[in-house]
């Protein structure tokens, strides 16, 4: 999303007390503030004391930590973030309310006019995570104009196949980048690229149909 909109300057994370997604967002100058909501303290101790190499960045001055539910964080904002990255659990039990129609609104009147939310999507290629996937989806597009699902390949996760949804009230994941303007800034990086940006969003066809079905119009090619 910060490649979407490198102008992004308030960032709303809701999740990853582990500090990692913070870490990654604060290499950008352009941020000014970002609120990190964790609904357990104890996740952020236990990170600063065993993960430094993500959680070393939880001290930043541009960073305000609030110890309470996203979903009942949320629904005080309006027209506050320019980005909400949902860096959440699976939806059961503690994380299961930011998987609701009711969330994805607010995060919707969240954000700018411009805005964007990134979430994480489960896997498509378990029964139980793959159902869990297009209930999420469905809400998202009833609540987003532009929705789209992108995939990421990590080992550590059940299948190693795991699925994001980008959402947005006016910019297109791939039709409005400016690559070059993103490669301009110069940040190392040891996955990403532009090139695997775009081709994310191509996605397998046994994906593309469990998205159809629970979209109103045809995925666009």
């Amino acid at each position: 999303p910060m490649c979407v909109n490198p102008d992004a300057r308030r960032i709303l994370v809701i999740g990853g007390g582990d500090g990692g997604t913070v870490r990654e967002l604060l290499r950008y100058p352009s941020i000014e503030h970002i609120d990190l909501v964790e609904i357990d303290e104890l996740v952020v101790e236990v990170c600063r004391k065993y993960l430094p190499q993500t959680a070393g960045c939880l001290g930043d001055p541009r960073l305000a930590i609030h110890y309470e539910d996203g979903l009942k964080f949320v629904r005080h904002c309006e027209d506050a973030y320019d980005l909400i990255i949902v860096d959440s659990t699976d939806p059961f039990g503690p994380g299961e309310g930011l998987f609701t129609k009711e969330f994805y609104g607010n995060c919707y009147k969240a954000l700018h006019d411009d805005g964007i939310m990134v979430n994480q999507h489960e896997s498509p290629f378990y029964t139980q995570d793959a159902y869990a996937m297009q209930r999420a989806h469905k809400r998202i597009v009833d609540s987003f104009p532009i929705s789209r699902v992108y995939q990421a390949h990590i080992p550590t996760y059940p299948s190693g196949h795991w699925l994001f949804g980008f959402a947005a009230k006016k910019r297109h994941p791939v039709k409005d980048v400016n690559w070059v303007r993103w490669n301009a800034l110069g940040l190392n990086t040891r996955y990403y690229n532009t090139q695997l940006h775009a081709g994310a969003f191509a996605l397998p066809n046994y994906v593309e149909e469990m998205l159809r079905d629970v979209e109103p119009e045809a995925i666009e090619p």
